[in-house]
This record gives C-alpha cells, structure tokens and sequence, in this order.
C-alpha cells in the first residue's frame, strides 16, 4: 500500500485542547521509540539509502533537525503571533546535514536532548496557552497550540514509519 507523502496530509483538529497531556506524551516518547527502534542495527542498514531517498538514520536525523523549528514556534504561540513561520520544505538542513557520516549514537542523544527541552516547555505552559491560535501558513488553517503538537507527534510517527519500511526493505 502506498503512503500518503506529508505534504498531502490534511488534519483534523477538532479534538478537545484538553488532550494537550496526551499529546505532549506522545513527543516524550518519540526519542525512546526512536532508539529501541534503531540502537541495534549496522551502521551498513542504518545509512543505507532506497535510490535516492533517505536512510534509516537521516529520517532520524531529519527530526533531530526540526527540533529548532519546533521551539521557534513555541516561542510565536507565547509571543501571541497571528501566524507562525513556515518550514524550509526544501529540508535543504537535513540534505546539508550529513546525517549517514555521523554515528547513530550522536544523532539519538542529541534528539533526545533537543526534545528532552521542548517537552519541557511544553510542561511548563500553562493550560489557556494550548487553545491559542496562529495561522499555519502551508496548511491556511488556525492553528492551536495543542494542534501544532499533535501536527509535530504525526511527523514523528510519519518518520518512525519510514523507518521501520526501510529495515523492513533492508534486514
């Protein structure tokens, strides 16, 4: 079956913002699945590319990269910003990145760090700043805050499962 690619994914959020904890839970956990998921492989599978897409460990790195993005825009839902700044969907950081030259160890404990940070923010927010709004600027829709941490914890289950097809594919 083929897969939705993300910039063709549409959401719906017409959750409650209470489930602000669950979703913040889901982020917490994204390092840990990360690791067990990967921590036992070949430096040979985990940079081995599908033609030209990319390696179990530059999806990996890729989410390390966009961690900066996901605290900037923490940084606009505080500031009360009426739209937020989009991604490079070029993804030029993670293609100038050099993920598969770097070991897998490196990538995992800096992801772990960098979310580490962010969900701490997010712990630290009060509950009223999860209903705030900005304007997501690819998907032309307000955005809430408990949104914008829904969108991220789907990115990360998006590339976790880019990842297990690619050690599906290689092992």
């Amino acid at each position: 079956m083929s897969r939705i690619p993300w910039t063709e994914r549409t959401f719906n959020f017409d959750f409650p913002v209470e489930l602000f904890p669950e979703m913040i839970e889901r982020l917490r956990g994204t390092p840990a699945r990360l690791a067990d998921r990967v921590q036992s492989f070949a430096s040979e599978v985990l940079t081995r590319r599908d033609g030209d897409r990319w390696s179990i460990q530059e999806n990996a790195g890729h989410m390390l990269d966009l961690e900066p993005l996901v605290d900037g825009l923490l940084n606009e839902y505080e500031a009360g910003a009426a739209e937020l700044h989009a991604a490079d969907m070029t993804n030029r950081k993670t293609y100038e990145g050099n993920h598969n030259e770097q070991s897998i160890v490196t990538i995992l404990d800096r992801f772990r760090d960098e979310r580490g940070r962010i969900v701490a923010r997010l712990d630290s927010f009060a509950p009223e700043l999860f209903a705030r709004t900005a304007l997501h600027p690819r998907l032309k829709i307000q955005m809430r805050l408990v949104d914008m941490v829904f969108f991220q914890a789907e990115h990360d289950d998006f590339h976790m499962t880019r990842i297990s097809e690619l050690i599906r594919l290689f092992t």
